[in-house]
């Protein structure tokens, strides 16, 4: 298959890219950034630099490439802006989308998060109501999410991966990342609040499954949604971190998310099955 990926150059994209390429798919892979042109080159797909926000750009090119599926991996992470990544979801996929639908693409993957669902006390699944009533400045994330899905699913064929909090390699997990330097400085308490982890490598296989998968919403975590408390000494000790303070309490919505369907209906796998010995592994 020919195969459009948008945010090629980011975590998951630079990793999905090359296994796109070694199972056989055609694979063009956009960037807004020049200086990223030789990794994407690299893995044996073809470049393109392009902007999501100009939409007659996106129609242009899309419309010429034609491709088979499109794979919407963008973010805008790296200044830590909840704004921006709203705006990269709301305008950059109505873009995205409406480019894809001018050149006849029937298939879409898509990426989402698994910590937008409303306040409860389990673990969420698909079908648990997004946090839609959130007050601010959750309430930026949780429009963004929700525009990005409903723009995605006027795609017939549309996968939605909520994927859980990443971490590994190039994430802010990573041993030289945001949150691994806060912890390290000893500035993140733990809480009771409940996480769902994924690794970013079964983030990126997820995608590349997805190809195959039925239409639908998918919570893309691993096995064990966790509180604070538990994850965050686990995590520490495997940063050689000094111990987190503890601090009673959590959000509502903070409650972790069910990869039951996933595994259910399309027998996903994760590589690393638990941040309890994933976490140790990554950091190594």
């Amino acid at each position: 298959m020919k195969i459009f990926v948008a945010g090629a150059s980011g975590v998951i994209g630079r990793l999905l890219l090359p296994q796109l390429v070694q199972a056989g798919h055609e694979v063009i892979g956009m960037t807004r950034k020049e200086e990223q042109r030789q990794a994407i080159e690299k893995t044996g797909a073809k470049a393109i630099l392009a902007d999501v926000f100009n939409r007659e750009q996106m129609v242009d090119i899309l419309t010429e490439v034609k491709p088979d599926v499109v794979i919407h991996q963008l973010t805008s992470l790296s200044q830590g802006s909840s704004a921006e990544n709203a705006r990269i979801r709301i305008e950059g996929t109505r873009n995205l989308v409406d480019a894809a639908k001018q050149a006849g693409v029937q298939k879409i993957i898509a990426q989402s998060i698994s910590w937008a669902y409303e306040p409860g006390s389990t673990p969420a699944t698909e079908e648990t109501p997004l946090d839609i009533y959130a007050p601010m400045p959750r309430n930026t994330t949780i429009n963004g999410v929700v525009a990005l899905e409903e723009a995605v699913k006027e795609i017939p064929e549309h996968v939605i991966l909520r994927y859980g909090t990443l971490y590994g390699p190039a994430t802010w997990y990573a041993k030289n990342g945001d949150t691994a330097q806060k912890i390290m400085n000893h500035e993140i308490k733990a809480t009771d609040g409940v996480s769902s982890f994924v690794h970013v490598e079964d983030a990126a296989n997820a995608a590349l499954k997805a190809l195959d998968w039925p239409v639908g919403t998918y919570n893309i975590v691993d096995n064990e949604p966790a509180k604070g408390i538990d994850w965050l000494p686990v995590y520490a000790q495997a940063l050689v971190a000094p111990s987190p303070d503890i601090q009673s309490g959590a959000s509502s919505w903070e409650r972790g998310a069910s990869n039951h369907k996933a595994k259910n209906t399309c027998s996903w796998i994760p590589q690393y099955p638990t941040w309890r010995t994933g976490f140790a592994k990554s950091l190594q």
